[in-house]
């Protein structure tokens, strides 16, 4: 009994159902809110001619219209081959004279009889310095032969001579006192004696321009055994903190 029942409101119910397009049964050009899809399109084509205000062709229709006469055939008539011909064939000719003109000039045809085309004068020629006839005006052979002979009267040969030698003493020569210690910078090597040795050594050597100059001087003056300037405090033979190693360091040292 309870079966029976669930079948008839199933019933029912399928009976008060709207019934659903058909969008997509084969064969048949219809979709959901449209008829035959070729129909429509014949359709869209008619209305899109109309808007252009160009008729639409039937189909099958051949355009019979002879190029360049201006003449157009209604579709299914055709024009006679002679006048076709003799249309084509004024045409054709009416382009050759055309051509022929050549913005009056004439058409110059392959021939050795012909002579040669005329240059057109212009800026885009060869420079005068380049030019044999313009240059040719200008000077001589004789003038370029005295040319050169004054450049050659002018040409001076400059022979070498000696290097000049220094004059007069340049005192000690602190580059080979460089390459003949090996001791560090630091290390006592001659005995130092007096009081004061810091400030004298800072007020000393504050009087000279650069290290080098000092150790010059301090070598000039008896060192480096003996220190009578007090530019070496600590005996290791180097003057006012000058360092040997960049002189040994250039010879490989």
């Amino acid at each position: 009994m309870r079966f029976s029942l669930s079948v008839t409101a199933l019933a029912a119910l399928a009976a008060c159902s709207a019934p659903v397009p058909n969008s997509g049964v084969p064969n048949t050009g219809q979709g959901v809110g449209f008829g035959n899809y070729e129909q429509y399109l014949e359709q869209q084509r008619a209305r899109d001619a109309a808007l252009a205000g160009n008729a639409v062709p039937q189909a099958g229709a051949i355009s019979d219209e002879t190029p360049g006469s201006g003449t157009a055939y209604a579709a299914g008539s055709q024009p006679s081959t002679a006048s076709t011909g003799a249309e084509l064939a004024a045409e054709t000719r009416a382009r050759l004279a055309e051509t022929a003109t050549n913005s009056g000039e004439g058409i110059v045809h392959a021939s050795p009889s012909n002579p040669p085309p005329q240059t057109v004068a212009g800026n885009g020629g060869i420079s005068a310095e380049n030019d044999f006839n313009a240059v040719g005006n200008v000077r001589s052979i004789n003038d370029d032969a005295e040319l050169i002979a004054q450049n050659r009267a002018q040409y001076r040969v400059v022979q070498p001579t000696a290097l000049p030698q220094r004059s007069g003493s340049t005192g000690p020569n602190i580059v080979d006192y460089a390459l003949s210690t090996k001791h560090p910078v630091g290390t006592q090597i001659h005995t130092r004696v007096g009081i004061n040795k810091a400030s004298r050594f800072e007020r000393n050597c504050a009087k000279y321009a650069s290290p080098d100059q000092a150790q010059s001087e301090f070598l000039a003056k008896g060192g480096p055994s003996r220190d009578r300037l007090g530019l070496d405090p600590d005996g290791d033979g180097y003057a006012c903190s000058w360092d040997p190693r960049p002189f040994r360091t250039a010879v490989g040292g």
